[in-house]
């Protein structure tokens, strides 16, 4: 044909500095666009052969070759897919296509965002021009008698159109870099953007650098294919080696028969993975595919708690593999990785419109080739479908626990400390997840055995029942206590019959507490992540039965002497006046009680929602919420004097000792120490008043 010569047809002379500056915000990735075009241009190919409308050659074999030349500083694409005519080139290349070119360039030549522009308007290939100043096509189509096709373009909105000399079907690519990116024709940064995008594309893709020296490698000759180019036969003679035989006597003796090998080139190794694990049947991946699957995309050597195969096909074509990984989180980031693919083409990391926020967690690949792409293949269209696609991954996710949950209780009681945050924080962000998940949440209990919520809740029923039992025996002076109580109960507010599951946060520091409940034969469970205030809070919002209590919130009932219903008003009385008076503390709260362990003078409990409240006032001031001070909803303290204690007997019975208002501070502080620590001044002060207690005892 004859030369020609001609304008892109579009509008503007401004488009391409949008697209060098605008077209994706990291310019590497049109090694991905590049290569995807020629992956589509070859499964096109392979499609016409299927319908035969083409006639694939019996040694075909679908590759992609990426060719680097740092010298004369070009990047070379190639594929043996369809390839183009010149009429093609003129419509897919030169025709720019998108409506309303006028309206395109004003929408987005004054961005200063990184709004990405590419697929949504079919400019894939463009993406070339962000690091090159000159591109040029080869092409050759496969239709029969057509002729090859050059290309050039610098970059303006000018090209040439002209006969080629390409000799074979498909199409080559060359990118004559600019100054600021010829690191893209560097062979190392070459491999790593490859393997970042396009490390699961369908097509083998090979990686060589121009002007190389030849690689070899030694095979045996048995070995031989039919693409090796032999450079060298090599005959190695059989090894032998003198030893002893039984009799004593030296023999010699063959260790390795006599091998013909042969010297070849060596042999192209693709860069990616053309089927994917995710794309297998379940049912024929092994554990051990699925961890080196995991340590190889995620780069992860400590092993996968476990994972879960998604495989869809209707109403949606979706497959995946979520891994939930094993997280130190005092150390480790909590924020995972979850990638998102296209047809194998490397779209994101952690889309949030299709991945649920709770399983940004996870590690895992998604592959969805019915995902609606926005611009660029990398942005996604908030709408309805991808609605319905996030939920199918939340189902997924709560249907492998549960089911974990039913038939494997040992496991998943061996993955709970490790999972548990997942699964809190999915329960706090997802109502759906909450509903299903409700009965499968575990709770470790004092004896550090898993429960969950429906078995908690049967043990306070009994409880309950055990405690109503005991309400209708009769004291030790033959009072009914059942009476004393509902004389009482007459008197109050309406009592609050949810039930309690009593909580611990700490184990060392509320050990004192959980010794009490242990020697009444109660039960708390550990909540010692700093996820579960706000957990366990949702979890009462959304059910009116049960409350969750802080071990160190009250003195329940069970730790009181029930036997001697004695009025504790005096003594109450009184020691509330000592006490606030010795501690300078008017608004303290004082109760006197017999409690039934004798050796215990004196506990803290701290109302449960105003601690909870200031734990909430601590997190936001860490989370850099300026102008609130914690300590402006400090939880309520409330002091129990134990009344059957030597030394509260003794205050109460010497109040006008010079001696007293140290105990009623030692006492107080006592009481502290096992809530919670003290601060450095009253550390201070307890020090040196023990000191002073012990010299009184010396004299």
């Amino acid at each position: 044909m004859a030369n020609k010569h001609g304008s892109l047809s579009i509008d503007s002379d401004n488009l391409f500095p949008i697209i060098k500056k605008w077209l994706y915000s990291d310019h590497d990735i049109f090694y991905r666009e590049l290569i995807s075009n020629g992956c589509d241009a070859i499964t096109k190919l392979k499609k016409l052969d299927m319908m035969g409308e083409y006639t694939l050659p019996a040694d075909f074999k679908a590759k992609i070759s990426v060719t680097v030349d740092p010298e004369a500083k070009t990047l070379t694409f190639t594929d043996n897919g369809l390839g183009m005519t010149a009429d093609e080139v003129e419509e897919y290349i030169c025709q720019i296509a998108f409506s309303g070119a006028t309206d395109f360039i004003q929408k987005y030549k004054d961005k200063s965002t990184d709004d990405q522009i590419i697929g949504h308007f079919g400019l894939g290939f463009y993406s070339a021009f962000m690091v090159a100043d000159e591109v040029e096509i080869d092409t050759l189509s496969y239709k029969e008698g057509a002729t090859p096709v050059h290309w050039t373009c610098d970059g303006g909105t000018d090209y040439e159109l002209t006969d080629g000399t390409k000799t074979t079907i498909g199409t080559q690519i060359t990118l004559h870099l600019n100054e600021d990116c010829l690191e893209f024709a560097n062979e190392y940064r070459a491999r790593e953007v490859i393997e970042k995008y396009c490390s699961f594309m369908p097509t083998e893709i090979y990686l060589s650098k121009a002007n190389a020296e030849p690689e070899y490698e030694t095979i045996d000759a048995a070995d031989k294919r039919d693409t090796d180019t032999v450079v060298e036969e090599i005959h190695e003679e059989a090894k032998t080696e003198e030893k002893e035989n039984e009799n004593g006597e030296k023999e010699t003796v063959e260790i390795s028969p006599a091998k013909d090998k042969l010297k070849i080139l060596k042999r192209p190794v693709p860069l990616n993975d053309t089927n994917p694990l995710w794309l297998k049947n379940p049912n024929d991946c092994t554990d051990e595919e699925y961890k080196a699957f995991y340590r190889k995309v995620f780069l992860d050597y400590k092993e996968p708690l476990f994972w879960i195969h998604l495989n869809m096909d209707y109403p949606f074509n979706l497959k995946g593999i979520l891994y939930f990984p094993k997280i130190n989180t005092e150390y480790d980031s909590i924020e995972g990785t979850i990638k998102l693919y296209n047809n194998q083409v490397f779209i994101a990391d952690n889309i949030k419109e299709v991945i649920p926020e709770f399983l940004m967690l996870l590690k895992g690949v998604i592959d969805c080739p019915d995902l609606p792409l926005n611009v660029s293949r990398s942005a996604l269209q908030n709408d309805g479908f991808v609605k319905k696609i996030e939920e199918y991954i939340t189902k997924k996710v709560a249907d492998k626990l549960i089911g974990m949950c039913k038939t494997d209780k040992e496991s998943y009681e061996k993955y709970w400390d490790d999972i548990s945050p997942f699964i809190k924080y999915g329960c706090l962000k997802d109502t759906k997840f909450c509903d299903k998940m409700n009965d499968y949440i575990l709770f470790k209990n004092l004896d550090d055995k898993y429960l969950t919520l429906p078995e908690l809740l049967v043990k306070e029923e009994e409880k309950k029942e055990d405690a109503d039992a005991a309400s209708d025996v009769v004291d030790k002076n033959g009072n009914s206590v059942t009476e004393d109580a509902d004389a009482k109960d007459d008197s109050e507010e309406e009592k609050d019959e949810r039930k309690v599951i009593y909580y611990v946060t700490d184990k060392v520091q509320q050990g004192q507490y959980i010794k009490l409940f242990k020697e009444q034969g109660m039960d708390a469970v550990i909540l010692d992540h700093n996820i579960d205030t706000s957990f366990i809070s949702q979890l009462e919002q959304r059910n009116e039965h049960y409350k969750f209590m802080r071990i160190d919130a009250d003195v329940t009932d069970s730790l009181k002497d029930a036997d001697d219903a004695a009025d504790l008003k005096e003594e109450t009385d009184t020691l509330t006046d000592l006490f606030k008076k010795a501690l300078g503390n008017d608004k303290l709260t004082v109760k006197v009680e017999k409690l039934k362990n004798e050796n215990l003078a004196s506990i803290i409990t701290l109302s449960e929602e105003g601690r909870r409240m200031q734990d909430m006032m601590k997190m936001y001031a860490m989370g850099g919420m300026g102008g609130m001070d914690p300590n402006m909803f400090a939880a309520d303290q409330t002091l129990t004097l134990n009344a059957n204690h030597a030394l509260v007997k003794y205050i109460f019975e010497h109040k006008d000792s010079e001696n007293v208002p140290m105990f009623c501070e030692q006492l107080y502080d006592l009481a502290m120490l096992s809530n919670q620590p003290l601060s450095v001044d009253a550390m201070s002060k307890f020090v040196e008043r023990s000191n002073k207690i012990m010299m009184l005892l010396a004299k």
